[in-house]
């Protein structure tokens, strides 16, 4: 299945939708990183490993990876072939898991996906980013390379459950190296500051409008 993936799909992919992808010459190709992205569309998930130059694991929904159907487990392959790694998302404890989850994939080299807004963008703007990223981050020495997305609302619209084509770009910014506050892990002031520096790199490769505010769930909203 990621022999299908990475020699068929993401070039099918290529040719299909023609990705502008700047930067990704300063991706390490060694040692943990965490690529930090803006979230405008379910889409982005897939894109981001497909032009990436190496794996990157990301965070799916266990139920996911438990249908029994044959549809199911395909689906299951597919996701875990694309480096997702599942996670109850469905109790109290499922922020800690995630952090859980990528400190395992850090801790071993690998590369760690994560949106620091928490949720998808509805309203188009880039909004203030939770400091989990910032944990990981101080926790397990990785550099954080910010990533911005283009167009990926336009490929796959709040809604549309098919993509379309439509120009997508997606930018990869200097790595950030947070090891000048080694030991200072434990610090929500330093986390935050951790945060807000990542959220400003995504900002200028996105250019999107930063909003200094949490952006709500979309059943927030609707309560």
């Amino acid at each position: 299945m990621q022999f299908l993936i990475r020699w068929v799909l993401a070039p099918l992919v290529r040719i299909i939708w023609r990705p502008r992808v700047v930067g990704a010459d300063r991706v390490p190709l060694s040692g943990p990183v965490i690529f930090a992205a803006n979230h405008r569309a379910a889409v982005d998930t897939a894109v981001i490993p497909l032009v990436t130059p190496r794996p990157v694991v990301f965070l799916g929904k266990a139920e996911y990876f438990t249908a029994c159907s044959l549809k199911g487990r395909l689906v299951a392959r597919f996701l875990t072939a694309l480096g997702y790694v599942p996670v109850d998302r469905g109790n109290a404890k499922a922020g800690l898991a995630a952090l859980d989850a990528g400190r395992t994939v850090l801790d071993g080299g690998g590369a760690f996906g994560i949106y620091p807004e928490g949720t998808r963008s509805l309203d188009g703007r880039l909004h203030r980013g939770h400091t989990g990223v910032a944990s990981l981050a101080l926790s397990t020495g990785a550099v954080v390379v910010p990533v911005g997305l283009r167009g990926t609302d336009q490929v796959q619209p709040v809604g549309k459950k098919l993509p379309r084509v439509a120009p997508v770009e997606v930018r990869f910014g200097e790595p950030l190296d947070f090891s000048r506050y080694d030991g200072l892990e434990g610090s929500a002031a330093i986390r935050r500051a951790v945060t807000d520096e990542i959220m400003d790199a995504i900002s200028s490769l996105s250019g999107q409008e930063y909003v200094d505010s949490y952006h709500r769930r979309p059943d927030a909203q609707a309560a």
